[in-house]
């Protein structure tokens, strides 16, 4: 079922959102529903508190353009981005290296906004999955950068908040007439 994608100016969007002890039928669930709206909304993430619910979950899936990393690890071996999106994960936890690189990201929850953010390039992330196994993901590129904003999602941060002073200028009458 398509979700309802929670806008800027909702207070659950600037919670940090609360671990999952127990995965039921419910969280299982609510990740398919995830899954069918991040893909009908086109597109490559979207966390928990995004359809208003403030819950340590996100989905990502960057498959629709295999060339958008240059290496992938699952588990310490040398993987295809097939075998594992799309990716559903709780609780996750992030490990960031590489150089600052600067690329341009939007949010389905603040609509019509896009900004330059500086992220780092590399990502390990340790990726709970509702089975009660772990993934281990290395990556570059945009999965690197799309784990980063979604687990930002998590702890209440968003992308518009990354960006440079100069940036948030710019941005900021749109922001104000999106939160009202």
């Amino acid at each position: 079922m398509v979700l309802e994608i929670t806008q800027y100016g909702n207070p659950v969007l600037r919670k940090k959102c609360s671990k999952i002890e127990v995965v039921d039928d419910d969280i299982r669930k609510l990740a398919d529903d995830m899954i069918e709206t991040m893909e009908d909304a086109q597109g490559v993430g979207l966390a928990a508190p995004q359809i208003d619910k403030d819950i340590r979950m996100a989905v990502v899936d960057v498959s629709h353009d295999p060339e958008c990393i240059s290496f992938l690890k699952v588990n310490g071996a040398d993987a295809k981005m097939e075998d594992v999106m799309p990716l559903v994960f709780i609780n996750p936890e992030l490990e960031l290296d590489g150089p600052r690189e600067i690329e341009t990201e939007g949010c389905l929850s603040i609509r019509d906004i896009q900004a330059k953010v500086k992220r780092p390039s590399i990502v390990k992330a340790l990726l709970p999955q509702l089975d009660g196994s772990v993934l281990v993901i290395e990556a570059d590129g945009l999965l690197a950068r799309a784990l980063q904003h979604e687990v930002d999602h998590l702890n209440g941060i968003l992308f518009v908040d990354r960006i440079s002073p100069a940036a948030k200028v710019s941005v900021k009458r749109k922001l104000k007439r999106l939160g009202n």
